[in-house]
């Protein structure tokens, strides 16, 4: 009895170290998307610069950051895993450092894209790192904490930052990383298990297509609303992204050692969910942008008062999420994931009806909380249908694929929406606004509603690595601390 209880113990340890560890490094990733947007004005007052400047500061990060993450995850199989998780970690530590003491709006902008090439090298390995510490049977309870606390960051980014610009300066929405990553990093060090991706080579041609691809498409989907979407730049930039995207696909497809192989979307599993949790982000990302300037701008909140009111849609999954993880181990992920997105179409539509220059709490208060419960059961199963729709050697890159792939979703969906926002509105009056926002809201609806259909394609529990059987057998174990390409003797540091 006691031998078991002494063997079970690390394991157990490990497992919430693990968590703890991976979901703070999420955490910080996924804030520093939208944490800028409440500051704008606090640094432009400070730092100056023009409209196109302060577009930047969001941009540049989002930009690095979804370009490199495909290349991040490789990296990190490799090279080991824990080895450049903690790269990137005190890569993006210290980046948010040189933020927050940036003299002038050129040093900021490079600070941010500093930034994001480590949150790309350190955010896809967070779910590998998280998947070799917990057992099969526990991953739908761990993805889903994990998955709520990412999803957290993202929805109360513009909270954390307007409370931290009114409360403090805005130079404190860059410092809040560093007592976490400085607190983190010897814990990585510590409790974190080494592991390395099987045959693990780095795929230049691969990288490269793919980065020039995304950074062609992901810059012209961040000019195009301020540019405008005919500018000359912008659409040679998203049609020579959109070509070089199609290239890495051919190549890919043939390669023997790809970075992303090809055959991985001809499982419906992988296929599905990645579709699903790009059409998520379109919808809530662009939304959730306008929305926290509606609060502020129109319905008179300060960046406090807005974001408390937003609570019942940024803290909902804190306390749903776990219990959705729960149901998704005993039900499957696929009815979890597509009710959550239903239920976040449902309540983007209510908030577009609901939306007016003068709308009271009450009558908003219902969708927040249908958008709050769809996004806690969406973000609880979906990490884990990505990292089991392959085999465990895989999981690095499908990581890094889906991640980069809901990076693109966001530009896309603050892009789209943007557009159409300034198409039917504008910043001149309350009324203005609203015209604008509630088409936005209407589409981004439309959007996360395909999401659910996309879910829905998904096999239904149980026949998620069919193609990896198919093809061979998978590798039972992907925890080894020496790469395949060492010899056997070699001491792991």
């Amino acid at each position: 009895m006691s031998q078991n209880k002494a063997g079970h113990q690390p394991q157990r340890s490990s497992m919430w170290w693990a968590l703890i560890i991976t979901s703070v490094a999420g955490f910080m990733a996924a804030l520093d998307n939208l944490v800028v947007t409440t500051a704008l004005p606090s640094i432009r007052r400070d730092l100056g610069g023009a409209l196109s400047d302060l577009e930047w500061t969001v941009s540049a990060y989002t930009l690095t950051f979804a370009v490199l993450l495909m290349f991040g995850a490789a990296l990190g199989d490799r090279f080991g895993r824990r080895r450049l998780f903690i790269a990137g970690l005190t890569v993006f530590t210290g980046a948010s450092a040189a933020a927050a003491m940036a003299p002038g709006i050129s040093s900021l902008i490079a600070a941010r894209a500093v930034q994001g090439i480590g949150a790309a090298v350190m955010m896809p390995l967070t779910l590998t790192l998280l998947s070799a510490a917990v057992p099969a049977a526990k991953r739908g309870m761990m993805f889903g904490i994990w998955g709520a606390v990412n999803g957290l960051a993202i929805a109360s980014g513009p909270l954390i930052g307007g409370s931290l610009t009114e409360h403090l300066s805005y130079h404190w929405i860059f410092w809040i990383n560093v007592p976490l990553g400085l607190a983190v990093l010897p814990l990585a060090r510590v409790r974190l298990a080494e592991s390395y991706g099987p045959a693990a080579r780095l795929d230049v041609p691969g990288t490269l297509l793919a980065s020039g691809g995304l950074f062609g498409i992901v810059y012209g989907l961040v000019r195009g609303p301020s540019d405008g979407w005919t500018d000359a730049l912008v659409l040679t930039s998203l049609f020579a992204g959109g070509a070089l995207l199609a290239a890495f696909v051919r190549y890919s497809s043939r390669a023997a050692n790809a970075m992303l192989p090809m055959r991985l979307f001809r499982s419906r599993a992988f296929s599905g969910i990645n579709a699903a949790s790009t059409l998520m982000f379109v919808g809530m990302f662009g939304s959730i942008f306008l929305l926290s300037q509606y609060m502020q701008g129109v319905l008179g909140y300060s960046p406090t008062e807005a974001g408390l009111r937003m609570l019942p849609w940024t803290g909902v999954p804190m306390v749903v999420a776990p219990i959705a993880g729960i149901l998704s181990d005993r039900l499957g992920g696929r009815p979890v994931v597509a009710a959550g997105l239903f239920l976040q179409a449902g309540g983007l539509g209510c908030m577009a009806v609901v939306a007016t220059a003068d709308a009271s709490y009450a009558t908003q208060l219902p969708a927040l909380i249908l958008s709050g419960i769809g996004m806690a059961l969406y973000f609880a199963p979906a990490a884990n249908l990505v990292m089991s729709s392959v085999r465990p050697e895989e999981q690095g890159i499908a990581s890094g694929a889906n991640n980069a792939l809901r990076e693109v979703g966001g530009a896309l969906g603050i892009a789209i929406m943007s557009s159409i926002f300034s198409a039917r509105g504008g910043y001149g009056t309350a009324q203005s606004f609203v015209d604008g926002l509630r088409p936005a809201l209407i589409t981004g609806a439309a959007v996360v509603a395909l999401a659910t259909v996309a879910a829905l394609a998904m096999p239904r529990r149980g026949s998620v690595l069919t193609l990896g059987a198919l093809e061979g057998p998978t590798v039972p174990e992907h925890r080894s601390v020496t790469p395949p390409d060492a010899p056997a003797t070699r001491p792991v540091p």
